[in-house]
């Protein structure tokens, strides 16, 4: 998990965002030093919860092992992925992000209307690192 880029659980899920104070421009992942607007004189950055609905900008999937340097275990299978890219058109964003377990190229359109669930990137005896990812609504775990 990446510290202060989402919160909350169920239906008060959110990615969390910062907004500027000068020229309104909204970013994700936050940012927390400067605004990013090059044409922006700057102001104070506030955090922001983000749209929870988009439309899906684009979509692919991952097929096959990343080459190095991405982290994997060679020992274990490669399972193949889909990538979600979501515009939240309030915001003027486009959030990538893995689709939620189950959700497959062949589900997605341009378009569709998606929502950002909580979701699981790995998991160990130890550790479980969480993530956000996306799905289409009205669908249900």
């Amino acid at each position: 998990m990446v510290a202060g880029w989402f919160a909350g659980d169920g239906e008060d899920f959110r990615l969390i965002g910062t907004r500027c104070s000068a020229c309104t421009s909204v970013f994700f992942p936050r940012e927390d030093g400067n605004c990013r607007n090059p044409g922006c004189p700057g102001g104070d950055l506030e955090e922001v919860a983000l749209s929870r609905r988009g439309r899906v900008w684009s979509f692919t999937d991952s097929r096959y092992r990343p080459p190095s340097p991405y982290v994997t275990d060679p020992e274990l299978p490669w399972e193949p992925y889909t990538l979600i890219a979501v515009e939240l058109e309030p915001e003027r964003l486009v959030v990538l992000g893995q689709a939620a377990p189950g959700v497959t190229v062949a589900d997605l359109t341009v378009g569709l209307e998606v929502e950002v669930v909580p979701g699981v990137l790995h998991e160990d005896a130890e550790t479980t690192w969480t993530t956000w990812q996306w799905r289409p609504t009205g669908v249900t775990a």
